[in-house]
């Protein structure tokens, strides 16, 4: 059980915050529910500086931060240098309330959590031009996971991760993962969703939620989805915009240079986490025992590299390929003039030809990530054991 100090899990992004405090701009960090954010704020604070919490799930703290006169946000921080505000999405206009504080604080460093970033982004993205380090924080990275626990007790965990994904209390309470991941999805995950948009058909975005999740790693087709549901193309669309900005969802579109049968326009739809996609149709049987286990490998290492991507500010597009034929390439990258192409296969004795997309594109690296090689392709083959730091 990972439940004193010395077992908390440091978040990667932890270290280039600390780097960024007392600049003279907020520090914004968007995420999910239950992703650990206030655990996050907990691991910046120091026991030597002043500070104040604030959290906006409190009427009181929240009321506070609605009061935009200078003089009475001043009076609420005081000689305090360091200030923490959680669940900021639920101030009324939080922009503008964060923008008064850092022009008229100077020493002092405001943090802000949101787990919501199509309200709270909104809300800030204005006010506080030129004034804000954004972050995004998800479920545990496989780069955190070994840093603490080490690469081969892990390794060992992988086809628990698979099947129950990354979410910190999943984590952190073996044995129980099935019950608080329905909890997770059944209370926690789409409770802004709901909030904050005005859904005149709530029922839609579980039917929804539900066909993506049997579709994992698929083309989806907003007309298909739509007559599926029972709801109309526009609709379809809405409602991954929403899921996307919850940090519930991605997508990524096909690659192509107009090449003879290349795909032009298509995409797939990939989960966050495992765990919750696997919630979401009631299936937490063990690799072996079902037929999505390439489904759930692929999921799994595409959204894990995606947050090696953002957690290390490499900046590349993401995309996949396919032609006429069926050929397909699963995860491509392109950045400078490279082109990397991934195949993911659970099975590290299978192999898939490729022919198709290095007939087109013969400068491009192809590699097979499976179950026994994928450590390079998440960074995590230098990544040691380490204490908090």
């Amino acid at each position: 059980m990972l439940d004193n100090a010395k077992d908390i899990i440091q978040r990667w992004i932890s270290e280039d915050i600390r780097k960024h405090m007392y600049r003279g701009k907020a520090i914004v960090i968007l995420g999910p529910r239950q992703c650990g954010k206030t655990t996050l704020l907990n691991q910046l604070y120091e026991a030597d500086q002043k500070m104040l919490y604030l959290n906006c799930d409190d009427v009181k703290d929240k009321q506070a931060l609605e009061e935009k006169s200078i003089s009475a946000l001043k009076s609420l921080v005081r000689m305090n240098k360091l200030v923490l505000i959680d669940e900021a999405q639920r101030v009324s206009d939080i922009g503008l309330s964060l923008k008064i504080m850092v022009d008229n604080l100077p020493g002092v460093q405001i943090i802000a959590t949101g787990s919501s970033s199509f309200e709270l982004a909104n809300r800030i993205n204005e006010p506080l031009t030129g004034r804000k380090y954004e972050y995004h924080l998800h479920p545990f990275a496989q780069q955190e996971l070994v840093r603490h626990l080490g690469r081969w007790n892990e390794q060992k965990m992988l086809q628990r991760r698979l099947i129950f994904g990354c979410y910190p209390d999943i984590v952190k309470s073996p044995g129980e993962e099935t019950n608080l991941l329905n909890l997770l999805v059944g209370s926690y995950l789409f409770k802004d969703v709901f909030m904050f948009q005005d859904l005149r058909q709530p029922q839609l975005l579980e039917k929804l939620l539900r066909a993506l999740a049997l579709q994992l790693s698929s083309e989806v087709s907003y007309t298909e989805l739509a007559q599926l549901i029972g709801t109309d193309h526009n609709t379809i669309q809405r409602y991954l915009h929403l899921l996307e900005q919850a940090y519930i969802i991605f997508r990524l579109y096909n690659f192509s240079r107009n090449q003879h049968n290349e795909i032009k326009k298509s995409r797939k739809i990939y989960f966050w986490d495992n765990g919750v996609r696997n919630s979401l149709i009631d299936d937490f049987r063990q690799p072996e025992n079902r037929d999505d286990v390439g489904k759930l490998w692929e999921n799994f290492v595409v959204s894990e590299r995606m947050k090696y991507l953002a957690n290390n500010h490499l900046y590349r597009s993401s995309f996949f390929w396919r032609n006429t034929n069926q050929s397909e390439i699963d995860y491509l990258e392109t950045y400078e003039d490279k082109l990397e192409a991934y195949k993911m296969k659970w099975n590290p004795k299978r192999n898939a030809a490729a022919n198709a997309f290095l007939k087109l594109y013969p400068n491009a690296r192809l590699t097979m990530v499976n179950r026994n090689n994928y450590d390079e392709f998440l960074g995590i083959e230098t990544v040691q054991k380490s204490r908090p730091f």
